[in-house]
């Protein structure tokens, strides 16, 4: 196999300066994409940008909140202009507002749900658009072991990532007609910041409940995304992959 395989190809990868998401724009760099990294803090991302850049990788940087239409459709339209397509879009963009479902304010619940569903939705529409011109595409939506199995305290992350299931199931069977699949990746519990934030008790409980008995790495989702976006998945569609060390089963 190549060592380039996704050379020609270009990604979009929201939420693409720390985290999951730079360990996902860092491997498909690394296998020959070109890389648009799409975040809303400016100093992060330009660092994120320049890291990439040192590696010899053709990447470009768009500032902007994925839930706003129009910084959706200039995201999309960057990867256009810069280098001429999109083939691969990681809908990676995701935020925790944790609080116990009586407490919960409704912005609370408003926010996340906006950031991590409708930001799939309209990032995947403006994607689609210019996937559907070529016949082809990959769209890879992260979802959440939380998103199958819920979890305390997570109601609004919870159903944001379930809800991503559906949409990823709904819009692979919509755009399989133009060449276009649709998956999702479900991460457990990963070694991020959302993770970095948790009380020691909290985590030691989560990795109690893990039979691999370890925290995973950005670099082991992204793997997944990588399998995804590449040639050995041409006949996969609407599936979702859970990368949690046995948490859920």
């Amino acid at each position: 196999m190549s060592a380039r395989p996704l050379e020609g190809k270009v990604a979009l990868v929201t939420g693409g300066s720390r985290g999951i998401g730079a360990a996902v724009a860092a491997l498909l760099a690394e296998r020959g994409a070109a890389v648009v990294v799409s975040a809303r803090d400016v100093d992060r991302l330009t660092a994120a940008v320049k890291e990439l850049e040192g590696t010899g990788a053709a990447v470009a940087g768009v500032a902007g909140d994925v839930s706003r239409r129009e910084d959706a459709d200039r995201a999309v339209e960057t990867a256009r202009e810069r280098f001429g397509r999109l083939d691969i879009l990681v809908n990676n963009a995701g935020i925790t507002r944790d609080g116990l479902l009586v407490r919960m304010k409704d912005e609370d619940w408003d926010r996340v749900l906006e950031v991590n569903l409708r930001g799939a939705f309209v990032m995947t529409r403006a994607a689609a658009k210019a996937m559907v011109r070529q016949k082809s595409g990959r769209i890879i939506n992260m979802s959440s072991a939380a998103g199958a199995m819920g979890n305390a305290g997570q109601a609004n992350y919870s159903a944001s990532k379930a809800g991503l299931i559906g949409f990823t199931k709904s819009s692979a069977r919509e755009l399989s007609h133009w060449g276009i699949l649709v998956n999702a990746v479900a991460p457990g519990l990963i070694e991020t910041d959302m993770a970095a934030a948790l009380p020691a008790a909290a985590r030691d409980a989560l990795i109690s409940q893990v039979p691999l008995g370890r925290v995973g790495t950005p670099r082991e989702v992204a793997e997944v995304v990588g399998f995804l976006a590449g040639e050995g998945a041409t006949y996969i569609t609407g599936q979702v992959f859970h990368v949690n060390g046995g948490l859920y089963i």
